[in-house]
């Protein structure tokens, strides 16, 4: 009778574990406060400004919120050994932090030197037609008949958008104290992605080619 109970015991222990195994962590994705951070490192490395809402610092160590003012937790909600819920941030936080996050990344301070370097020639390619900006916030040629030898413009371009955006998701996973695995990096890199390609093509001039979220190319 006990080693019946006992194998029943290690059968729904070893269940659980199994089970563990298989829970997926969440990751709350702060679009509103990506865009803004990625507009506000436009503006600061391009000189590009967009259609933006004034960016708050983020607090300094130590300091304790004023009177009526929300605590500025970061992470809020009940922490399990296992998190089924999605993060949430104190918004009037985040933006500031993923700004200095990313300002804080060598990689990423200087790829966005080398796109400033090139803007001029990428400017008349898109003044011309020859490329677009795409719906992943990349840059993608659509007349190969007239790219001629500035296809390493494009290539050197988008690698520098691409360690951008991967360190916008590298960001958001450490302030949300989640590990970076292919699995979180997964759920983050897509669509901050898409949000950098919103801030690129609200600053993009008329007459410039578009995808819209769709797949559809428009002129603007």
């Amino acid at each position: 009778m006990r080693t019946k109970t006992l194998s029943l015991i290690l059968a729904v222990v070893a269940g659980f574990v199994a089970s563990c195994a298989f829970i997926t962590v969440n990751i709350y994705f702060p679009e509103k406060e990506v865009k803004k951070a990625f507009q506000t490192l436009d503006e600061k490395y391009l000189g590009q400004e967009g259609e933006k809402e004034p960016v708050p610092e983020p607090s300094p160590a130590g300091v304790e919120p004023g009177a009526g003012e929300k605590p500025q937790s970061r992470l809020e909600g009940i922490r399990w050994p296992f998190s089924f819920a999605a993060v949430a941030w104190a918004a009037e936080d985040l933006t500031g932090d993923l700004v200095a996050e990313l300002s804080r990344m060598p990689e990423v301070v200087k790829a966005y030197e080398e796109m400033k370097e090139r803007l001029p020639v990428l400017d008349q390619l898109r003044a011309g037609g020859i490329v677009g900006e795409t719906n992943q916030g990349l840059v993608t040629v659509r007349d190969p008949t007239r790219i001629g030898d500035r296809q390493g413009v494009v290539d050197a371009e988008n690698a520098s958008r691409k360690t951008v955006i991967t360190g916008m998701a590298r960001a958001i996973l450490k302030l949300a104290e989640k590990p970076e695995t292919p699995d979180t990096m997964g759920q983050v890199l897509g669509k901050a992605a898409a949000t950098y390609a919103q801030t690129r093509q609200e600053v993009a001039r008329p007459g410039w080619w578009i995808q819209l979220a769709n797949g559809r190319w428009v002129q603007k």
